[in-house]
């Protein structure tokens, strides 16, 4: 009975002592302070390790790694630990055993340190997670969720169980972490109805979370970015919480953030002046080369000129311990920031060089092209730079990559279009968006022009493959039945192909889905139709409309958008005054809010049209604008700088000249005479056959003066005095055609700078400005004259000037196909339009 006893007693016996052991051991590496404590405890006691002690060690070695620097992590180390293979082989094991959470959390782990996806407890952890998906709690589907991203599974069929299930959950989740998180997760696979409901439910939450939490607003960011939609309101929530949190935010945040900002091409003045103080103090610390890469990266678009240099000094100081990724970050900026540091340049490229193997198709593609932009002088590198190129190509399924690779190929030096790039081509063109095929034609474009052989054969491969493309381009647009995906394609299309071959059909598909215009796509259509320079009236009409009933909707800042074409257009429906004044209404009240170039832009629209709201002037004109204006454009790219800048002038001459009351001074004479020296235009032929013609009409050519500047600034083409008998009134000294080195011919810059004000004896009645108007004066697909071509003309007219126009389209007519024709064309000009 004793043994029987004893029998019935040593399980028990174990049970407490295997118990005491695990808590033992779980508190021995509950106690450890590093990773080869944590092997050792590990190695000592491998029978003895249960899920919870595997778990543990694995959490632990990622804490540890987590909480050095970047520079300082030793992944690699830890991989190759023979411990590590231990504790992965338990964890295989053990897989059936582990709760829920602990599989996500197991999985989490082994990919932060860098395990690779094929590996089998990856592969196993995957699986065992996937069969328990829907039972996950919010918090760990998650980060179940981080693990798909980062294995780049973001179409596959599993991301697509976890958007059902948080489409369905989606009330029950009130952590703004946890939402944000599969927010970005998910953003390839959401419905409009699912992005919607996120973005309600993220506004939400933002106001309840703590405004310290800074990656939830920026992961909201992200979400709006990857899924292409820029809800302002939200955005600015967003942008409100980021500014509050710049104290906090070191050179990487600050540079992901801007990153976002740039691709979304969302500009917050406020983020952009508090983003460079910050990384103004966090100088010091961009010691080594992962600190300062990130300051380099995030800085250098927005330092002014000495900081830049200083930046560069310290790049190259670095350089040698730059590694592949950092060196590819550097030269990206070197792009951005228009860096000529020939020195700096040459050795950047000798690490990319270096590094060519490592880098992904995209990444070889950008720098492709960072360093033709940079001009870069190394026929060796760019000859392995087409051959990686190629490679690439010849193993691409992607049409997006497919399409980044043909567009950098046609960039290299090369006689002619490689077979392979025309298979790839063709057998991803079914998938093709317009903004691709569009890519595709500039690219074949280039090897056209550098082909020798090609006007020697008319059914060429190139001829084949733009009849292909303009098909599928056709077929595409004859299909298309949602206004919103196609004003997605056509956000970022332009060139000669789309305009020649595609505008006229795309404005009739644009028309065919006019009912679904609404508030959310005004603006974006009004900007297509912008920039396309296309006059089709029943669209703006639309817009007019639409805008007008929903003008409580449009975020003010869209109204900029809204306004451009028809001030652009100079196109007046009936309803253009109601659609103004509503437009003015709503964004008035928020002009402390807009971007201070934005604001400048909006109010240059609407002196084009002629309307001059006095608390917008008032507030443009005011010190305290003009100051951040300044600080603003320090900031931005070069081309949006200097074209605000000339913007402001346009705008401070229009205010000038026509609203004389609001007392605003000139204050752009000095910039315009720089903007002179830099512009000495050249004369075209047609210019100079009207100036020999209006001396014999006239009866001199002493009697014509040649781009004449006019006070504020104007340049006219031509001037000439008549006086009280309509005779032409000679100037003292007859202006001259000078010919330059180059052999360009261009005005005479000391007649140019003569003013009219002071007119010759007698000049009593006519200071005739005679200006010829180019095709680019007129809407594309009329003779429609646009808005600024008639704001100069009615600035011309207030400083005293009878303005002639020579519209292209007659001068260039059948109509007038000989001297004699020109001629008494430019009297009826001259003498009967004035009579």
């Amino acid at each position: 009975m004793f043994r029987l006893r004893a029998l019935h007693c040593y399980p028990r016996r174990v049970f407490h002592y295997g118990a005491a052991c695990r808590d033992q051991l779980l508190g021995q590496l509950q106690a450890c302070t590093s990773e080869d404590q944590v092997f050792d405890v590990v190695g000592k006691n491998k029978a003895k390790l249960s899920v919870s002690h595997v778990s543990c060690a694995m959490g632990l070695l990622w804490q540890f790694q987590k909480e050095r620097p970047q520079m300082l992590r030793t992944t690699e180390l830890i991989r190759s630990h023979p411990e590590f293979l231990t504790l992965r082989v338990l964890a295989e094991n053990k897989i059936r055993l582990m709760e829920d959470v602990t599989v996500v959390d197991m999985l989490y782990n082994v990919l932060r340190l860098s395990v690779e996806p094929h590996d089998s407890l990856v592969q196993q952890l995957m699986t065992e997670g996937w069969n328990r998906l829907q039972r996950f709690p919010v918090t760990t589907l998650s980060k179940f969720s981080i693990c798909l991203s980062e294995q780049f599974l973001y179409y596959s069929p599993l991301m697509g169980q976890i958007t059902e299930i948080v489409s369905q959950k989606l009330d029950l989740i009130e952590d703004a972490r946890v939402l944000t998180t599969l927010m970005t997760s998910i953003s390839s696979l959401v419905s409009p109805r699912l992005r919607d409901a996120l973005i309600e439910k993220a506004d939400a939450l933002l106001d309840s979370m703590n405004p310290l939490h800074f990656n939830n607003p920026r992961r909201i960011v992200q979400f709006l970015r990857n899924i292409k939609y820029t809800h302002r309101p939200l955005l600015e929530k967003c942008n409100h919480i980021l500014l509050q949190n710049i104290p906090h935010l070191d050179a990487e945040n600050l540079s992901i953030i801007l990153g976002l900002y740039q691709s979304m091409q969302y500009n917050s003045c406020d983020f952009r002046l508090a983003a460079k103080q910050r990384l103004m103090e966090l100088m010091d610390t961009g010691t080594d080369p992962v600190s300062f890469t990130k300051l380099f990266a995030s800085l250098g678009p927005l330092a002014g000129q000495a900081t830049r240099e200083g930046l560069e000094s310290t790049a190259l100081s670095l350089a040698d311990d730059l590694n592949a990724q950092q060196a590819l970050a550097v030269v990206e900026t070197l792009e951005d920031i228009q860096c000529r540091n020939l020195q700096l340049i040459n050795k950047i490229v000798s690490i990319l060089q270096k590094n060519l193997d490592v880098y992904r198709p995209v990444e070889i593609a950008k720098i492709t092209q960072v360093l033709i932009f940079l001009h870069c002088q190394n026929p060796e590198l760019f000859s392995r730079l087409r051959s990686i190129l190629l490679h690439f190509l010849q193993g691409s399924v992607y049409p997006y990559e497919v399409t980044m690779l043909t567009r950098v190929l046609s960039m290299l030096p090369s006689p002619r279009m490689e077979d392979v790039v025309i298979s790839r081509v063709n057998a991803v063109l079914p998938q093709c968006s317009l903004n691709d095929l569009n890519s595709f034609t500039m690219a074949i474009a280039k090897w056209i022009r550098n082909d020798p052989t090609y006007r020697h054969s008319t059914s060429s491969k190139y001829v084949r493959l733009l009849q292909t493309l303009n098909r599928c381009g056709h077929d595409r647009l004859q299909k298309a039945d949602r206004l919103d995906l196609v004003l997605e394609e056509l956000k970022y299309i332009s060139g000669e192909w789309f305009e020649e071959i595609l505008l006229e059909e795309t404005i009739a598909m644009l028309q065919r889905l006019i009912d679904q215009v609404s508030w959310t796509n005004v603006p974006d259509l009004a900007l297509f139709l912008t920039r396309t320079n296309y006059l089709c009236s029943p669209l703006l009409d639309r817009i007019a409309s639409v805008a007008i009933d929903n003008i409580h909707k449009i975020h003010y800042s869209g109204t900029y958008a809204t306004l451009l074409p028809f001030a652009v257009f100079n196109y007046d429906p009936p309803k253009v005054d109601e659609l103004f004044d509503a437009c003015i209404r709503h964004f008035t009240p928020h002009i402390s809010s807009f971007d201070p170039h934005l604001l400048v832009l909006m109010a240059y629209a609407l002196a084009v049209a002629n309307v001059f709201p006095e608390e917008v002037i008032r507030e443009i004109f005011s010190v305290d604008f003009l100051a951040k204006l300044d600080a603003q454009l320090e900031t931005l790219p070069y081309a949006l700088n200097m074209r605000v800048r000339l913007r402001l002038m346009e705008l401070n001459r229009a205010v000038c000249l026509e609203c004389p009351e609001l007392q605003v001074p000139w204050f752009h004479e000095r910039y315009c005479k720089q903007l002179q020296k830099r512009n000495n235009s050249s004369v075209s032929p047609v210019q100079q056959q009207i100036h020999r013609m209006l001396g014999e009409v006239l009866g001199g050519i002493n009697c014509a003066r040649v781009a004449v500047v006019t006070p504020y600034f104007y340049t006219v083409d031509f001037e000439c005095v008549l006086d009280h008998h309509q005779q032409a009134v000679p100037y003292s000294e007859p202006s001259q055609l000078l010919i330059s080195e180059d052999g360009k011919v261009h005005w005479d810059s000391g007649s140019a700078r003569k003013e009219s004000t002071e007119l010759p004896p007698g000049a009593r009645r006519y200071v005739i400005a005679l200006d010829f108007v180019d095709s680019k004066s007129f809407c594309k697909n009329s003779q429609h004259m646009k808005g600024d071509i008639l704001m100069r003309k009615r600035h011309l007219e207030i400083l005293g000037y009878h303005v002639l126009q020579i519209p292209h389209f007659e001068w260039n007519s059948m109509e007038l196909s000989s001297q004699d024709a020109w001629k008494e064309y430019l009297r009826r000009k001259l003498f009967t339009e004035l009579s």
